[in-house]
């Protein structure tokens, strides 16, 4: 009655059960995300503290290009894809995130408008962090300096991996180049190959190489009927021996 929260037995605060799940799903984060685990235990007892939880639908826009975002975002469960709008009005994927990843944070670093649209793939569950406490409480901290330029780094290579896709001509090559990517960047190596394990629809595809989605399905029963790639549970696809060796 009085806004205080029950407590245990012992004396112990009894966290709501919201909180309590938020508080679960941060700490799973902290041990996929380098720079969380960097942070000390009052830094964390912050993060789960001050992180706010928002829930989108498959398709629906979570930021638009030339929005002004004051928030570092947090992907608990779904995945996510960065898309930017060309001079006709379509839409070019340049990057795919998932659980475990974040974004955002450019515009959290230097104050400008973001360079593109974020659009769920599925029902995507998000954690949002605001730009002040982050600059307050984390860049302060050099470890964590130090995993957000690498973090940079590693998203400038992806851009630079995109831009290798649209160097080529021919579309069979901007195909083979994005499921090398793709490979890359979700592939899990077996006995038969490597498994995307993604679900990666041929729009997708299509989005990533600027192609329509009729020409992508064209060229991957080809590479499938050339037993280059299989077509697995899921809409994932595997990326068999023949293909890695091209």
């Amino acid at each position: 009655k009085n806004g205080t929260l029950p407590s245990h037995r012992d004396g112990t605060v009894k966290q709501p059960a919201e909180n309590r799940a938020t508080s679960g799903r941060v700490s799973d984060l902290a041990g996929k995300i380098p720079f969380l685990s960097c942070l000390n235990d009052e830094e964390m007892i912050i993060l789960r503290h001050l992180i706010k939880e928002k829930t989108f639908a498959k398709d629906q826009v979570i930021l638009r290009e030339e929005d002004t975002p004051n928030y570092l975002y947090f992907i608990y469960a779904g995945k996510v894809k960065i898309v930017q709008s060309g001079a006709n009005g379509k839409q070019k994927v340049i990057a795919v995130h998932q659980q475990g990843d974040y974004f955002g944070e450019m515009a959290i670093l230097d104050g400008n408008t973001e360079p593109a649209s974020v659009v769920a793939l599925e029902n995507t569950r998000i954690g949002l962090l605001s730009g002040e406490v982050f600059r307050k409480h984390f860049m302060t901290n050099n470890k964590i300096l130090r995993e957000v330029i690498q973090l940079l780094c590693g998203r400038l290579r992806d851009a630079w991996s995109l831009v290798k896709v649209m160097s080529f001509a021919d579309a069979e090559h901007r195909v083979r180049a994005v499921l090398n990517y793709m490979g890359a960047r979700f592939g899990v190596p077996n006995a038969d190959g490597t498994l995307i394990r993604f679900r990666l629809t041929h729009g997708d595809i299509a989005g990533f190489a600027s192609l329509s989605r009729e020409t992508v399905t064209r060229i991957l029963s080809r590479l499938e009927k050339a037993d280059e790639i299989e077509a697995r549970p899921r809409r994932e696809i595997l990326l068999k021996p023949a293909f890695l060796k091209k």
